[in-house]
């Protein structure tokens, strides 16, 4: 197993990071990618990516964070051209569920990370809450830039999948998937190729269930993995192995 997407350099995580390694590697995880959220996250990050071999990061400004945190393209490139192990630019988007007051500088940071993408041929991780119109307006502005997307925790309308399909887009999914209230966001991942999905924790936020309420981490992504296959209606070690082998053909390929 893959954990697309998670947060390392967060509490509780990162002070006891050996266990939680450790336990990542018990259920089966063989590459955990840690997701940049500032400035401050990616220099936590590029410490990360050294504990272990199978920790990889990103560089990338959180849309909640962009009116703190700035960095244009040409140095989102730089910073990802620092070591092979950065390999996504992001986690970037779009968020106008608490306000809306810095929506210019969400935009404006998403565009800078959406060219360091296109010029370091790496895909984009897309934070996209509350602003499905607005964020594929942008990303289909570039839809002939041969840009590689990464839909990440989608909790998107099947509207929004289908159109995010157009522009080649994987979805990964996160432990919201188990949670009973989630049976549009389940119907929409029923309906989602195989090819084009992944799947994350977000650790140490959304705890799947039976863990819900409780910090998250990576190890946990396992009971994510049962509740996929079971929409999908495949077996775990089969879900398992196209999940991986998309991560792959996203990340390395």
């Amino acid at each position: 197993m893959i954990d697309s997407h998670c947060h390392l350099d967060h509490e509780p995580l990162i002070s006891d990071l050996s266990n939680v390694i450790q336990r990542s590697k018990d259920v089966g995880i063989k590459k955990l990618l840690t997701i940049s959220t500032s400035i401050d996250s990616f220099s936590k990050i590029k410490q990360l990516i050294h504990k272990d071999d199978i920790i990889y990061g990103t560089v990338g400004i959180h849309p909640h964070e962009s009116d703190k945190n700035v960095l244009t393209s040409s140095q989102l490139v730089h910073n990802f051209n620092e070591n092979e192990k950065i390999i996504g630019i992001g986690e970037t988007g779009l968020d106008f569920y608490y306000n809306n007051s810095d929506r210019e500088k969400q935009i404006s940071s998403f565009k800078e990370h959406i060219e360091a993408s296109i010029e370091t041929k790496s895909p984009l991780i897309v934070h996209s809450r509350n602003a499905e119109d607005e964020t594929y307006e942008i990303l289909n502005s570039y839809k002939n830039s041969d840009l590689k997307i990464l839909m990440h925790c989608f909790t998107g309308s099947k509207e929004f999948s289908k159109k995010l399909l157009l522009l080649n887009s994987y979805f990964s999914a996160s432990g919201i998937i188990t949670f009973k209230n989630s049976l549009d966001l389940q119907d929409t991942f029923k309906t989602l190729p195989l090819e084009k999905v992944l799947i994350e924790t977000d650790s140490p936020f959304l705890a799947p269930v039976p863990n819900r309420g409780k910090k998250n981490e990576p190890s946990f992504i396992d009971f994510t993995a049962v509740k996929l296959a079971e929409i999908k209606e495949i077996p775990k070690s089969k879900l398992v192995e196209i999940t991986t082998n998309n991560f792959n053909q996203l990340f390395f390929n």
